[in-house]
């Protein structure tokens, strides 16, 4: 009680003079970490929404006479029957041009379920004009870089989907989507994502507000000025041409990643190359339900970003390879923001806790939630006015929006977790996205 006493009367003497009572040095410390490394990149993707929402109406037509083949590449392991909902949102797209889709059944002996399920929708599938569907087992387990590359020698199509064989897709997702390609200058589109089960309980609809402002409004505005950060593996839309060229996907893990810098690599020779984020082609996934899974999934991603920029990608930050552009917003949101950051806030955190009284830091720590409830509010506000296609659906996690700060806070210290597992334990290596005898094998 006394803490929140002490609490309670520092925040009023912070509000009533707040640069007489220490807030001054305070937030000579905190004013680098927000101000100069945070709020540009707010503003920016800010200026991007609203440069979108202002030329959307004049962007490309949905009635094209481009339509080139596409071919899917449905990613399966352990689906089971939930593959056939992949597979029909796949299958009745509303889109002229044919549509080839491959369910490529990652260790099929082992997931027969899996792979029986996605043999009864041929069937179903053959029935619908410029559609097909085909079955390919790989009866021992490679992983989803195999699964990928496989999918690419065997595709027909120009246009290549990399897909999750439990996602599925609004029906004119390909018709928003396709359209792109016309220009030759395109390589790569980046496709919406959203939490299929986001009103199961808290932490689905945690992250379901995560997806809308972290992930799609983020890449509206960073497509704006070309600088996406990654082409989601669930869902990335690649010129099959390219691909080829560049030899595929790589080996080992965080493949989408990977191979968005891969790509990127040719921006500093070949200036119009572009790589578009597009929030009309809509996916939509399953995200863990349960604090323990989320955090889990989160160990992989996050500890796969230290190994893949630091690991593996360091000689990328090179502006004559990925161009300066591109380059500065690798080194800003992705070196500093996901592998340095997190270990400035927990040391930081640690500090002012031990130099300052318990209720002064709590009382400044209540101004700075404040502060980054007032980005999330105003990020959501973006995004709902200018964005979204489902407003009555977004309108629904807006009570929710109080908790985002500690949501945030909590994964930015667990990030750091991530990085020093992988740091010290190599835990890329022990990816369930391949088995240990093909993550062994690669040089990283």
């Amino acid at each position: 009680m006394d803490v929140i006493a002490q609490t309670w009367h520092a925040l009023l003497r912070l509000l009533a003079s707040p640069f007489n009572q220490g807030m001054q040095t305070f937030l000579l410390k905190f004013f680098p970490y927000v101000f100069l490394f945070e709020l540009p990149i707010y503003l920016l993707i800010l200026l991007g929404i609203i440069r979108y929402f202002i030329r959307k109406d004049q962007s490309i037509p949905e009635n094209r006479l481009y339509s080139p083949k596409i071919s899917c590449i449905a990613l399966c392991y352990a689906e089971g029957d939930e593959v056939k909902r992949t597979i029909i949102s796949l299958a009745e797209q509303i889109y002229s041009g044919s549509i080839e889709i491959l369910a490529i059944i990652d260790g099929a002996h082992q997931n027969r379920h899996t792979y029986l399920a996605a043999k009864s929708m041929e069937a179903y599938v053959a029935r619908l004009p410029n559609r097909i569907l085909r079955v390919i087992p790989k009866w021992q387990r490679g992983g989803r870089v195999s699964s990928l590359n496989t999918g690419l020698e065997l595709s027909t199509g120009e246009i290549v989907m990399a897909l999750d064989g439990d996602t599925s897709f609004d029906n004119d997702m390909v018709s928003h989507a396709a359209p792109h390609f016309e220009n030759p200058n395109i390589v790569g589109v980046a496709g919406s994502l959203r939490v299929r089960n986001v009103f199961q309980n808290l932490i689905t609809r945690l992250q379901a507000i995560e997806y809308l402002l972290s992930i799609h409004a983020s890449k509206v505005g960073l497509s704006e000025f070309n600088v996406v950060n990654n082409i989601s593996g669930a869902f990335g839309i690649f010129r099959k041409s390219y691909l080829l060229k560049m030899g595929g996907w790589d080996s080992g893990t965080a493949e989408d990643l990977d191979l968005t810098i891969r790509i990127k690599q040719y921006f500093g020779r070949y200036k119009k190359l572009r790589i578009r984020f597009e929030p009309r082609a809509m996916g939509h996934t399953d995200a863990p339900d349960t604090f323990r899974g989320f955090y889990d999934q989160r160990l992989r991603w996050d500890g796969d970003l230290f190994f893949v920029y630091v690991r593996k990608h360091f000689r990328s930050f090179n502006p004559r390879l990925v161009g300066w552009r591109n380059m500065i917003m690798l080194m800003w949101t992705g070196l500093f923001f996901q592998i340095v950051m997190p270990f400035l806030i927990i040391a930081y955190t640690t500090y002012v806790f031990i130099v300052y009284p318990a209720g002064f830091v709590l009382a400044v720590f209540i101004l700075i939630y404040l502060f980054y409830l007032f980005i999330t509010v105003v990020f959501y506000v973006a995004f709902i006015t200018m964005i979204s296609e489902r407003r009555k659906e977004d309108l629904r996690l807006a009570p929710f929006l109080p908790l985002i700060p500690f949501f945030t806070f909590s994964m930015r210290i667990w990030n750091g977790v991530a990085t020093l597992k992988e740091l010290f334990e190599r835990s890329h290596l022990d990816s369930s996205m391949a088995p240990w005898w093909v993550l062994k094998k690669t040089k990283f």
